[in-house]
């Protein structure tokens, strides 16, 4: 086989991708993976641990407040600069060992953004690559927006790498990203704006959590501007102005930095699909049940960028499983996407699995819905805890529980007892006669349910 052909290529060195590269060449293929950015990807690097990171003093911050005078004489400072450098022990590493790694199981690597040139061809640093199979793993990039002065507007990476906090902080879109970073910066001394075109923040998650969540989130100081589109962004010296129009009249807002948390979408863009002839839509590119290209049999998807993507990184891993093995085997996995909860990273956590209220009344003829927000319980009320609550939702005629919501801290650990619980088709009779450590969070669900 020449140095320009291999049996694999790999677009994206992510969780997905490395599963793909490293299952393939343990199988002696010969193996490529490219990114254009630095190994490890998103999740690793700028994404899912370095925020839990900065989160760590968040919570501390919050823990020490909450008990200030019941036990704490004094609330945490929060030292940003510090807290960065201490983010930093964990993340500057992981290009580097993520590159040693790979280089020492005999895959080749490439650093550049490659381009389609037809069905099995690539483009990257200028060489022309053959592979048998191409596996584009390229996760997702933030949503452009496309008003005048978009430039201006940082990114969730600018936010995780902040040397120093900014006084007055906007974030545009109120998902759980903005959310999540809306809370440490407030937390942190900012005064914080989330500016979003829908009527609440949070659109994915329950309804009645988001309404508890978003009122204890104005208490830490964080204003909230709803049904509003945004015109403009200028900027004038230290200073920024955003123009936007809120019920039918226009409206400015000052701050020092404005951030783009208006979702993220498939990284697809500069890969030029349509010359290997690789179908996509927003979603992702368009995939049969094993994770194949519909349009080119030589190219499988995975991750967040295919169109089966649920941005977590549990699942990403489980679909680059998958299309190793049809790489390997010729097409005899098929996804099988397992009960999954998502938490939105805030303190409190929100977190969910299963159905919402809408949909379990949509599937089942009667449902049973326990919410009750529950900051006088023993868990809550020991650390002072200003915001717990709960919504669990359960098939009536069964009693099995098929959608679980949470508010609370640890909230996104006690949500995967409930995960555990949808996935073996439990009953609230199951949890109640099932003995979990007391007092603790997780003996609480006997009482939810």
């Amino acid at each position: 086989m020449e140095d320009n052909e291999f049996d694999v290529f790999v677009i994206g060195s992510g969780v997905a991708g490395q599963t793909v590269a490293k299952a393939c060449v343990a199988k002696d293929l010969k193996v490529a993976i490219t990114d254009n950015r630095e190994f490890g990807g998103t999740c690793a690097n700028r994404g899912c641990d370095p925020k839990k990171i900065l989160l760590g003093a968040i919570e501390a911050y919050e823990f020490s407040e909450n008990l200030k005078g019941k036990g704490i004489s004094r609330t945490a400072k929060i030292d940003w600069k510090q807290l960065q450098k201490f983010k930093r022990n964990f993340t500057s590493n992981i290009p580097a060992s993520t590159e040693h790694n790979l280089i020492e199981l005999g895959i080749t690597l490439f650093h550049q953004s490659p381009t389609f040139l037809d069905k099995n061809t690539l483009l990257v640093e200028g060489k022309k690559i053959i592979a048998k199979k191409i596996v584009i793993a390229t996760g997702l990039v933030p949503r452009t927006l496309t008003l005048p002065g978009a430039k201006h507007f940082k990114e969730s990476d600018d936010f995780l790498n902040l040397k120093k906090l900014p006084k007055k902080i906007v974030f545009v879109g109120g998902g759980y990203i903005g959310m999540e970073f809306a809370h440490m910066a407030a937390r942190a001394g900012a005064m914080v704006t989330v500016i979003d075109t829908g009527k609440r923040p949070l659109h994915a998650f329950d309804e009645d959590l988001v309404i508890e969540l978003r009122k204890y989130s104005e208490t830490l100081g964080i204003n909230f501007i709803f049904e509003a589109t945004t015109k403009a962004l200028k900027k004038k010296r230290k200073q920024l102005t955003l123009t936007y129009e809120s019920k039918g009249k226009e409206k400015t807002i000052e701050g020092e930095a404005f951030f783009n948390t208006a979702g993220r979408v498939p990284a697809l863009a500069s890969l030029d699909l349509e010359k290997g002839n690789v179908d996509f839509s927003d979603k992702g590119v368009e995939t049969n049940a094993y994770l194949q290209s519909t349009s080119n049999a030589n190219v499988y998807a995975c991750g967040d960028v295919s169109d089966k993507n649920l941005p977590l990184t549990p699942l990403s891993g489980r679909q680059g499983y998958v299309v190793a093995e049809n790489i390997i085997n010729g097409n005899d996995k098929v996804l099988e996407v397992p009960v999954i909860p998502s938490v939105v990273f805030t303190s409190p956590n929100l977190a969910t699995v299963g159905y919402s209220e809408e949909e379990a009344r949509s599937r089942y003829k009667n449902i049973r819905v326990n919410f009750e927000v529950a900051t006088d319980w023993f868990n809550a009320k020991r650390i002072n805890a200003p915001l717990y609550a709960f919504k669990i939702i359960m098939n009536d005629r069964t009693g099995e529980i098929v959608g679980a919501h949470l508010l609370g801290p640890d909230a996104g650990e006690t949500i995967n007892i409930f995960t555990l619980a949808i996935a073996n088709k439990m009953t609230d009779k199951d949890i109640k006669s099932t003995i979990f450590s007391y007092p603790s969070w997780g003996n609480d669900i006997k009482s939810m349910v």
